[in-house]
C-alpha cells in the first residue's frame, strides 16, 4: 500500500479498518489477504483529523468521521455605563471544533457527506416487520451566525420496501454554559437496552433513548478530556479512557433508572418501554392504567402459569415461563413443579421441554444451570456441557463446577474460573501441576493463595519445580509474597545446597544493596561445601553488596587465595597472603597487582623479592611490564637496582623499550645488556634504536673495551662519529675492524677512514691498500677533497689509473685525474680535447688561472657557453668567440651576445661579419646568424650583410630564402630599395612577398610583382582593392581575358551598383555562383529585365529552386503571365508553394492565380480570388479546400460585401466547430447581421454536427434580440443548453421567468427561489415556489419566504409552511409571525408541528386557546407538550373565570411540583380528588396531614377516607388515629387500620424469618471456620522448627497488602461535584 497510514482500527474481530490520506481500506487477517479498498474519502474530510471509522454488523455501511479547526466568530456584546452611554465591545469566540462525515453505502457504491462529529450504528426491530432495520445515530454541533445547534440525528438506512421503517427522529443537545466550545467524540449505541451513549470531549455524557431519541440523562462522568471509548455489550454499557490513562466503565442503574424515568423525568411510557425491553425492575410501581398498556401483569402471567400447568400443557407453559416479565416465573419452584410431573412413555420429560425452551430464548440462571447439568451428569453426556458452555447458554457457578468435577476436571477448571471460584482455581491448578498459570491466574482476580504452603508442597515431590515456581514468584508485580530468606531455608533444611543457590542466584541478578545479606549467604554456604561454585560465583562479578571481609578470610581458609587477595583491604592481610605464590596462578596474581595503589604494589613487589628473588623474579619482571605507566619506569628501574638484578632489569626494559623514547631506558638497557653478556642485544639496539644518548653510548662502549666492537661501531657510524671511531680502532691496534668498517659495513665513510688515518700518520702502504680494497665501492669525490685538502693528491694516481683501466666512466675519476695531468702539463690540450669523461665546467674552472686557452678548449668541449663567453670577454679573445657563437647557431647564445646591454657587442658583430660568417660554408650557420640579427632588431647591420653575402656573388648569392629575406628586410626598413631588389632579383617567393608589400600599402610594387609572376587575379585584385580603379581593371581584365578576372571586376561593379554592367561581366565570365547577390541587387534596382536574362543563363549550368522561383517572379513583375504557364508546365525546379506566397504578398493576385491553380493550393486559392473578388470561385475553393481558417475568411469577406448567401454556406461549415462558433457571431453582430445571424444558427440546428453551443448562442440570440421565442427555445432544448451561460444573458436582459426556469433546471434551487421572490411579477408561481423552496440549501431562505408569503400571498402561507415544517425552526417562524401581528394566521401550521415539542409553539398555541377558551385543547396540549413556560402559564389562566381553566392551572402547578399551590386552588374549586391525588404524588406527609385536617374541618367525612387510602404511604398512624378518634370518625379510619395493620403484621413475620435465617448461616459459617483453623494447623505442624509461620494465616487479614484495591467511589476520581439536573447517579464505573 503506498499510501501512508494515518489512522486504523479493529472494525470487527478478524478486519481492520485502515484509512490512509485519499482512501479507506478493509484487511481481513485471514489467510494471505491484502488490504481492499472501500472508497475514496470525501472532499469535506480534507485535511481532517480522523478520530474515528466504524462499519455496521451487516458490514453494508460505513461511515468515516473526522474534525478540523473551524473559523473563530466574532460576537458582539453591549453593556451600559452611566448616563446611558452604550459601548459595543467584540470579542473573538474561540474557534469551535468543525465535525465532518462521510457515509458509504456498500452495495450503491455511493458516499455522502454529512456535518457530524460522532456515529454508531445500531439494529432496531420495527413494529410490523420481522426484518430488523439498520440505523444509524450521529451528533452535530455547529455555529450558524453566531448561533450554535447541537442535534442527535437517528434515521434508517436502507429502508425495505413494502415493509414499515423506522421515523426519523432528532432532539437537542443540551451543553451547559461552562461547556459552550465542547463538542462531542464518541458515539455507543446498548442493544441491550437500546440506548444512545453520546460522550464529548470535556467528559460530557448524554443518554437518549434509540427509539424516541428522548433525552434520559447527563452528567460529567470525568474531568479530563475524553479522547477513545468502546462497547461493553455484555453490560449494555461502555468504557472510556481518558487523558490521564484512566478507564471508565458506564452503564445504567438497573435498580433505580425506571423509577428516575418515572418519577422525576414523568415519562411513563418510556418507563415501561425501558423495563420491558431490558427486563428492569421498577415497573411494578407504575401506576395501573400504565400496567395496563403493557402486555400481561405479573399476577396474571402466574396465573395462566397456573392454568396451562393444570392442563398439562407443558411446552406452553414453558414458554411462558421464559418469557415471564423479569424473570418472575424461573424460580426454583418452577423447576420442582416440572420435575414432579411423572414422565409418560415414549414422551420427553416436561422438565427437558422447560429446559429446551429456556435454551432456545437465552441463558439459563445458576440453579436452573446446576439441575439441567445434574440431569446430564446423570446420563453421562459430558459433551452437551461442552456446547452450552461454549454458547454461553449456563451460567457458572462454584456449586456446578462441584458437580461437573466428579466427571471432567478440565472441564470443572473452565466453570470455576467463570464463576470467580478462586480457592477451587487455584487448587485445580495446583492438582495439575501448572503452578505457573497460579500466578497468572491469581494476578488477573487479584487474589493472594497461601504462596508458602504451595511451595511447601511442591518441594516433596519436585525440587526443581518448586525452584521454578519460586522465581515465578519472585517475578510478580509488587515483589515476592515470600520472602527470599524464608525461600532460601526451606531449600537449605532439606539440603539442597544447589537448588538454593540456583534460586538465589536468579533472583539476585539485580545486585540490590538490600539483598547484601543473601549475597553473603550464598557465598557462604558454597565456600564451605562446594568452593568451586564459590569461585566460579566470585568470577562472574554479578554480587557486589555482600560481606567481604567475612568471604575474604573464607576464601583464604579455603585456598583460594587470590580471591582472598581480592576481597581483602589492608595491607597486612595482602602481604601475609600474597607470599603464597606457590598456590597462585600467575596471571591472576599479576592482575591482582593492577588492582592496588602504586606504594602497596611496590611494597607487595619487595616482599615477593626479599622471600624468593629467584622463584618470584619472573612474576615481579611481568608485573612492572604490565603496569609500567601505573608504577612508574622509574621506581621499577630502581627496585631492580636496589636488588642489583641486572637481569630483572634488562627483561623489565626489553619489553618497555619498544614503547619508550627515554634515552635514559635505552642506555640502561645497553648497560644491562653488556653486563649480563648479552653483546648479540647490545649491537641490536645499538643498531636499531633511535632514541639512546650517542654521545654517553659511545664512551660507555669505549670505557668497557667489549671483545666485539660492533656496537661501537655502530653508534659511530650512524651519529658521524667516525674519525673517533677511527682513532679508537687504530690506536687499539683493531686494524682488522677498520677493513671490515670500510669494506662491509659503509664504504661511502671509507674517505674519512683515510682523512683520520692521513692525520694519525698512518704508513702510506696500509692506506693505498685500504683504498685499493674498496675500489669501485669508494666515493671519489670526497676521497679526492680529502686528500687535496691535505695536498695528498698524488696518493690517488695509482688507483685512479687503475680505475681508468678497469673501464671506469666515473666523471670524478675522470676529473681528478685531468687536474693530476693539468698539473703535471703533460700534453694536457690533448686529454681535454679527447677525454669524452671529464666534466668540462670543473676541469675549466681548475685551468682558468693556469691558462685560458686550455679553458676556452675545455668549455667548447662542454659546450659551457656561459663560462665560455665570460672567459674570452675577460680575456679579449673575441675571434674565438665570434667562430664559436657561429658554430654555435644557438638562438638563446646569439641573443645573450647580441643583447644591447653586452659591451663588447661591437667587437663581436666586427669579427662576425668580417671572419666567421666569410670563413663559413654552412647555409645553416649563416641562417642561424640572419635570424639572430632579425631577432635582435638590427635590420641595417642585416642588410649590409645580406648584401654582402647575395649581391656580392658569394656561395649564397641565388639563395631563395636570403632573397626573400633581403627584399623584405628592405620593405620594413629601407622601402625606397624595394623596387630595385624586385628589379635585380629574381629567385624569391613572388605571391607571399607581393602580400607583404600589400600590407606595407607598397601597391604599386606588390602590382609589379603579382604582374611579374602572371598572378592576374591578385593583380586585378591590388586595382580593384588597393587602388581602387575600376577603369584600369576593366583595361587589365580585356588585355588578360580571363574569367575569374572577370569574375573579380563584375563583384565590383554589383558593390558599386553598376548592376547592368556587373549582370554583363558575370555574363562574360560564365559565373553563376554570385547569382544571390545579383538576384538581390537586381530587385533593388528593379532591373528584372536583365534579371531574366541573367537567370536564363545561371539555368543552363545550375538546377536551383531559387533561380526558377526568381525567373517566375521576375517574369509576374514585367507581366509575362504567358511566360509563366509556359515555364510552370516545363520541367522545373522552382518551390511554387513559396513563390505563389510570395507573389500573393506582393499583391500579384493573377500570378498568384495561376500558381496555386497548378499547384491544387485551393486554401491560397480561395483567399486570391477573395482578393480578386470573386466570391463564387473562392466558394468552390474553400469548399475543396474544407479547412477552417479559410471558410472564416471567405465567410468574412462575403459578409463584408454583403453576400449573405455565400457568407451562409461558409458559416454553417465553420459552426459545427465549437472554438470557432463565437468567432462567427460576433463578427456578425459587430455588422448589424443581427436577422442574418439567426437565420444562419437556425439552419445550423438542422446540421448532422449541431453541438451545444449552436443550441446556447440561439438562446443568446433570442434573449437579446428575439425575447419571444426564448421559452419556447429553452423548453425544447433544455437538455442541449449550456445553462450557465444562458443565465447569465437571461440575467443581464432580465428574463425572470425563463432565468427561473434554467436556474430550476440546472438545480440552482437558491437561486430561483430568490429570482421568483426578488421578481414575482413576472417569475412567481405558486406550486412552483412549492417544489422549489424545499430543494434550497440555504436555510435563510425560507424564512425570506415566510416573509414573502406574508406580505404578499398570505393566504397561502399554511400551504406553504407545512411544505418547510420539516426543515424551518418553529421557534423563529413563530417569533417571525408574532412581531408580524399575525400570529392566528399560522395556527394550522403550529397545531401540525406541536408534535415536536418546541417551547415557542406550545405558548404561542397556549395562548391561542387560551384566548378562545378552548380548555379541552389546552389541556391536552400541556399533557402532551411539556415544553413552555408552565409557571407562568398557570399564574395566568389560575383566575381565569372558566373553571376547567383554573383546573388545568392546578393541574400545571402539580407537574411543577408547586404541591400547596396546587392543593390550595384545588380545595378553592372544591376539586378534593385532584386535592387527594396532589398529595399522593408529592410525597410530602405534612400537606397530606393538612389535608385530613381540612376535610374534618370541612365535615367531609368521606373525602377523608379517601385520602386515607389514596395517601396511605405518608400518613403518621398514629395522627390518622387521634384525628378519627378527636372528630368521632373511627368508623371511616377503620379500613385504613385494618390494612396498616395487616402490612405491619408481614414485615414482622420477614423480618424474623431473616433473623432466623441469619442465625443459621452464621453457625454454618463458625463450623466452616473451625474447621478451616484446624485444616491450617494440621499444615503448620508439617513445616520445619527454623520457619516462621506463614504470613495471614488464621487470621482475618489474610491476603495482606495483595489484595486488590478498592474501586473508589465516583465521587473520589478527583472531579468537582456536577449538579445532577435532576436525575439519578448511574452506575459505577
Amino acid at each position: 500500500m503506498p499510501e501512508q497510514v494515518v489512522f486504523w482500527k479493529w472494525i470487527t474481530p478478524k478486519m481492520l479498518g485502515v484509512v490512509t490520506q485519499t482512501s479507506v481500506y478493509h484487511w481481513s487477517i485471514e489467510g494471505e489477504s491484502e488490504p481492499v479498498k472501500m472508497f475514496d474519502r470525501a472532499a469535506n474530510l480534507t485535511n481532517n483529523q480522523i478520530i474515528n471509522y466504524r462499519c455496521d454488523p451487516s458490514e453494508k455501511w460505513l461511515v468515516l468521521i473526522g474534525i478540523a479547526p473551524g473559523a473563530p466568530e466574532v460576537l458582539f456584546l453591549s453593556f451600559t455605563y452611566a448616563a446611558y452611554v452604550v459601548y459595543e465591545i467584540s470579542h473573538l469566540r474561540p474557534q469551535l471544533v468543525k465535525g465532518n462525515m462521510q457515509l458509504f453505502s456498500v452495495d450503491q457504491q455511493r458516499s455522502q457527506a454529512l456535518e457530524a462529529h460522532a456515529a454508531s450504528f445500531a439494529s432496531f426491530k420495527v413494529v410490523g416487520n420481522e426484518n430488523p432495520s439498520i440505523l444509524i445515530s450521529f451528533a452535530s454541533k455547529t455555529s450558524n451566525a453566531g448561533q450554535i445547534t447541537s442535534k442527535l440525528h437517528v434515521i434508517e438506512l436502507g429502508a425495505q420496501p413494502g415493509k414499515p421503517g423506522f421515523t426519523k427522529k432528532q432532539a437537542d443537545l443540551f451543553f451547559p454554559p461552562d461547556f459552550a466550545d465542547d463538542f462531542p467524540v464518541a458515539m455507543q449505541i446498548s442493544q441491550k437496552y437500546n440506548l444512545t451513549y453520546v460522550i464529548t470531549k470535556l467528559g460530557l455524557l448524554f443518554v437518549y433513548d434509540l427509539e424516541t431519541a428522548t433525552a434520559v440523562y447527563r452528567n460529567r462522568i470525568s474531568p479530563d478530556p475524553i479522547f477513545l471509548t468502546a462497547e461493553a455489550s455484555n453490560i449494555g454499557g461502555f468504557y472510556a479512557v481518558n487523558r490521564r490513562g484512566q478507564v471508565l466503565r458506564a452503564t445504567v442503574n438497573e435498580a433505580t433508572i425506571i423509577p428516575f424515568i418515572s418519577g422525576q423525568l414523568n415519562n411513563l411510557e418510556l418507563a415501561v418501554n425501558l423495563a420491558k425491553r431490558g427486563n428492569l425492575p421498577g415497573a411494578e410501581n407504575l401506576p395501573s392504567f400504565m400496567i395496563l398498556l403493557s402486555t400481561l401483569s405479573c399476577f396474571q402471567v402466574v396465573q395462566r402459569f397456573q392454568e396451562l400447568f393444570s392442563q398439562t400443557k407443558y411446552k406452553e407453559a414453558a414458554e411462558l415461563a421464559a418469557e415471564s416479565p423479569q424473570g418472575i416465573l424461573r424460580t426454583p419452584e418452577t423447576v420442582a413443579k416440572f420435575q414432579s410431573v411423572p414422565v409418560q412413555p415414549g414422551q420427553t420429560p416436561p422438565l427437558l421441554q422447560y429446559f429446551g425452551t429456556l435454551l432456545t430464548r437465552g441463558k439459563l440462571n445458576a440453579f436452573e444451570s446446576l439441575e439441567l447439568s445434574r440431569l446430564v451428569v446423570n446420563q453421562n453426556k459430558k459433551n452437551l456441557l461442552e456446547n452450552w458452555l461454549a454458547e454461553d447458554k449456563l451460567e457458572c457457578s462454584e456449586e456446578l463446577g462441584d458437580l461437573v468435577k466428579t466427571v471432567d476436571n478440565d472441564l470443572a477448571l473452565k466453570i470455576y474460573i467463570k464463576a470467580r471460584a478462586t480457592p477451587k482455581v487455584v487448587a485445580a491448578f495446583a492438582e495439575k501441576r501448572e503452578f505457573d498459570k497460579i500466578l497468572i491466574y491469581s494476578k488477573q482476580v487479584g487474589y493472594t493463595p497461601d504462596y508458602l504452603f504451595l511451595l511447601q508442597t511442591i518441594l516433596r515431590t519436585d525440587p526443581q519445580g518448586a525452584v521454578n515456581f519460586a522465581l515465578m514468584m519472585s517475578q510478580m508485580e509488587g515483589g515476592c509474597p515470600v520472602d527470599y530468606n524464608t525461600i532460601t531455608d526451606l531449600f537449605l533444611q532439606r539440603n539442597l545446597i544447589r537448588e538454593a543457590t540456583a534460586f538465589l542466584l536468579d533472583v539476585l541478578k539485580p545486585n540490590l544493596p538490600e539483598h547484601g545479606f543473601l549475597q553473603t549467604k550464598v557465598l557462604e554456604i558454597n565456600l564451605v561445601t562446594y568452593p568451586n561454585v564459590a569461585d566460579a560465583i566470585l568470577a562472574n562479578g554479578m554480587f557486589s553488596h555482600y560481606d567481604r571481609p567475612r568471604i575474604a578470610q573464607l576464601c583464604e581458609k579455603a585456598g583460594l587465595y587470590i580471591r582472598a587477595l581480592q576481597h581483602y583491604s589492608e595491607l597486612p592481610d595482602i602481604r601475609r597472603v600474597i607470599v603464597n605464590t606457590h598456590a597462585i596462578e600467575p596471571q591472576p596474581l599479576v592482575e591482582f597487582f593492577g588492582t592496588l595503589s602504586r606504594e602497596w604494589a611496590l611494597e607487595c613487589m619487595k616482599d615477593l623479592l626479599l622471600v624468593n628473588l629467584r622463584g618470584n623474579l619472573q612474576i615481579i619482571v611481568q608485573t612492572a611490564k604490565e603496569y609500567s605507566e601505573q608504577l612508574g619506569a622509574d621506581a621499577c628501574i630502581k627496585l631492580f637496582e636496589q636488588f642489583k638484578s641486572y637481569e630483572g632489569l634488562y627483561f623489565f626494559l626489553g619489553s618497555y623499550l619498544s614503547s619508550s623514547e627515554d634515552p635514559d631506558i635505552h642506555f640502561k638497557y645497553i648497560e644491562a645488556a653488556a653486563k649480563t653478556g648479552q653483546l648479540k642485544e647490545v649491537e641490536r639496539v645499538t643498531r636499531e634504536s633511535n632514541f639512546y644518548d650517542p654521545e654517553k653510548t659511545k664512551n660507555f662502549l669505549m670505557e668497557a673495551k667489549l671483545p666485539d666492537a660492533r656496537p661501537l661501531i655502530n653508534v659511530c657510524d650512524r651519529f658521524g662519529f667516525v674519525p673517533d671511531l677511527t682513532h679508537y680502532l687504530y690506536t687499539s691496534n683493531m686494524l682488522r675492524y677498520i677493513e671490515g668498517y670500510v669494506q662491509k659495513v659503509n664504504p661511502g665513510n671509507a674517505p674519512l677512514v683515510v682523512g683520520q688515518l692521513l692525520d694519525d700518520e698512518c704508513p702510506e702502504d696500509f692506506i693505498k691498500g685500504l683504498i685499493l680494497s674498496v675500489r669501485s665501492l669508494l666515493p671519489v669525490e670526497p676521497l679526492v677533497a680529502e686528500c687535496e685538502k691535505r695536498n695528498r693528491l698524488r696518493l690517488l694516481t695509482q688507483f685512479l689509473e687503475h680505475l681508468v683501466s678497469e673501464g671506469s666512466q666515473d666523471v670524478h675519476v675522470h676529473n681528478a685525474l685531468g687536474k693530476i695531468i693539468i698539473d703535471s702539463n703533460n700534453n694536457p690540450e690533448h686529454f681535454l680535447t679527447t677525454n669524452p669523461y671529464y666534466d668540462s665546467r670543473v676541469v675549466g674552472k681548475y685551468c682558468e688561472k693556469r691558462d685560458p686557452t686550455l679553458a676556452v678548449v675545455a668549455y667548447r668541449r662542454g659546450q659551457c657557453d656561459d663560462e665560455l663567453i665570460d672567459v674570452t670577454n675577460k680575456n679579449s679573445l673575441f675571434k674565438l668567440q665570434a667562430r664559436y657563437v657561429v658554430e654555435r647557431m644557438d638562438a638563446d647564445l646569439w641573443e645573450k651576445v647580441l643583447q644591447p646591454e653586452n659591451e663588447y657587442r661591437r667587437q663581436l658583430i666586427d669579427q662576425v661579419v668580417s671572419t666567421a660568417l666569410p670563413e663559413s660554408k654552412s647555409p645553416e650557420q649563416v641562417s642561424s646568424a640572419v635570424k639572430a640579427f632579425m631577432t635582435a632588431d638590427l635590420p641595417h647591420e642585416l642588410i649590409e650583410l645580406l648584401e654582402k653575402i647575395v649581391l656580392q656573388n658569394s656561395a649564397f648569392s641565388g639563395n631563395f630564402n636570403l632573397q626573400n629575406l633581403l627584399i623584405l628586410t628592405a620593405i620594413k626598413a629601407d622601402p625606397p630599395r624595394v623596387m630595385d631588389y624586385i628589379n635585380r632579383l629574381d629567385n624569391f617567393d613572388g605571391p607571399a612577398v607581393g602580400e607583404v608589400a600589400v600590407e606595407a600599402q607598397l601597391y604599386e610594387e606588390a602590382f609589379a610583382i603579382f604582374k611579374k609572376f602572371n598572378l592576374n587575379v591578385q593583380a586585378v585584385n591590388v586595382l580593384l582593392d588597393n587602388i581602387q580603379s575600376i577603369d584600369r581593371a576593366v583595361e587589365f581584365a580585356f588585355r588578360v581575358e580571363e574569367d575569374a578576372v572577370w569574375s573579380q571586376v563584375a563583384k565590383a561593379q554589383l558593390r558599386e551598383g553598376l548592376v547592368s554592367d556587373a549582370i554583363e561581366s558575370f555574363i562574360r565570365a560564365d559565373d553563376e555562383t554570385q547569382f544571390h547577390d545579383v538576384i538581390q541587387a537586381a530587385q533593388n534596382a528593379n532591373a528584372y529585365h536583365d534579371l531574366v536574362k541573367y537567370l536564363l543563363m545561371v539555368r543552363q549550368k545550375l538546377k536551383e529552386p531559387k533561380v526558377d522561383g526568381e525567373l517566375i517572379f521576375a517574369y509576374a513583375k514585367i507581366d509575362r503571365l504567358g511566360d509563366i504557364e509556359e515555364f510552370i508546365l516545363m520541367p522545373n525546379v522552382a518551390n511554387l508553394q513559396n513563390v505563389g506566397d510570395r507573389l500573393f504578398d506582393d499583391a500579384l493576385y493573377e500570378a498568384a492565380k495561376i500558381i496555386f491553380a497548378f499547384i491544387s493550393n485551393w486554401a491560397k486559392l480561395a483567399s486570391t480570388l477573395v482578393k480578386l473578388k470573386q466570391f463564387q470561385g473562392a466558394v468552390d475553393a474553400a469548399r475543396k479546400a474544407n479547412s477552417s481558417k479559410t471558410w472564416k475568411e471567405v465567410c468574412f469577406a462575403c459578409v463584408d460585401a454583403e453576400e449573405f448567401r455565400l457568407a451562409q454556406i461558409c458559416a454553417l461549415n465553420i459552426i459545427i466547430q465549437v472554438d470557432d462558433l463565437e468567432e462567427v457571431s460576433e463578427y456578425y453582430q459587430n455588422r448589424g447581421c443581427f436577422n442574418e445571424l439567426i437565420s444562419l444558427m437556425e439552419s445550423g440546428l438542422g446540421l448532422e454536427r449541431a453541438h451545444m453551443g449552436i443550441f446556447t448562442e440561439l438562446g443568446v440570440l433570442y434573449a437579446r434580440y428575439r425575447p419571444e421565442k426564448l421559452m419556447e427555445h429553452i423548453k425544447l432544448f433544455s437538455t442541449r443548453l449550456n445553462i450557465p451561460k444562458l443565465i447569465r444573458v437571461c440575467d443581464e436582459q432580465h428574463h425572470w421567468k425563463e432565468l427561473t426556469y434554467l436556474y430550476i433546471q440546472y438545480d440552482e434551487f437558491d437561486n430561483a427561489a430568490t429570482t421568483i421572490m426578488n421578481h414575482s411579477p413576472d417569475a412567481w408561481d405558486h406550486m412552483q415556489f412549492k417544489d422549489v423552496i424545499v430543494k434550497v440549501a440555504n436555510v435563510e431562505l425560507y424564512y425570506k419566504a415566510v416573509h414573502f408569503y406574508l406580505q404578499e400571498h398570505s393566504d397561502l402561507i399554511n400551504d406553504v409552511l407545512h411544505v418547510l415544517a420539516l426543515r424551518v425552526d418553529h421557534t423563529r417562524v413563530v417569533d417571525i409571525m408574532r412581531k408580524a401581528g399575525h400570529l392566528h394566521l399560522v395556527k394550522p401550521y403550529m397545531v401540525a408541528v406541536q408534535s415536536n415539542n418546541v417551547a415557542a409553539v406550545n405558548e404561542a398555541l397556549n395562548e391561542i386557546y387560551v384566548e378562545e377558551e378552548d380548555y379541552d385543547r389546552l389541556r391536552e396540549s400541556v399533557d402532551l407538550h411539556d415544553n413552555f413556560d408552565q409557571i407562568g402559564l398557570a399564574q395566568r389562566i389560575e383566575k381565569h373565570e372558566l373553571l376547567e381553566m383554573r383546573r388545568i392551572a392546578a393541574y400545571i402547578y402539580k407537574k411543577a411540583g408547586r404541591w400547596k399551590q396546587s392543593i390550595a386552588l384545588s380545595k378553592k374549586d372544591k376539586l378534593y380528588k385532584d386535592a387527594m391525588e396532589t398529595c399522593s404524588q408529592s410525597g410530602d406527609r405534612e400537606l397530606s396531614e393538612d389535608l385530613l385536617v381540612y376535610f374534618i374541618e370541612q365535615g367531609k367525612k368521606e373525602c377523608f377516607a379517601s385520602s386515607l387510602f389514596i395517601c396511605y404511604d405518608l400518613i403518621r398512624p398514629d395522627v390518622a388515629l387521634e384525628l378519627a378518634w378527636m372528630n368521632n370518625m373511627i368508623d371511616f379510619a377503620f379500613p385504613y387500620l385494618l390494612q396498616f395493620i395487616r402490612e405491619y403484621t408481614s414485615k414482622v413475620d420477614e423480618l424474623i424469618k431473616h433473623k432466623i435465617e441469619a442465625q443459621n448461616e452464621e453457625k454454618t459459617k463458625e463450623k466452616e471456620e473451625k474447621d478451616l483453623v484446624a485444616q491450617q494447623n494440621m499444615y503448620a505442624q508439617l513445616l520445619p522448627l527454623a520457619l516462621p509461620a506463614p504470613p495471614g494465616m488464621g487470621g482475618p487479614a489474610m491476603g495482606g497488602a495483595y489484595g486488590p484495591p478498592p474501586v473508589p467511589p465516583m465521587g473520589a476520581m478527583g472531579m468537582p461535584p456536577m449538579p445532577p439536573f435532576g436525575m439519578p447517579a448511574m452506575g459505577s464505573y
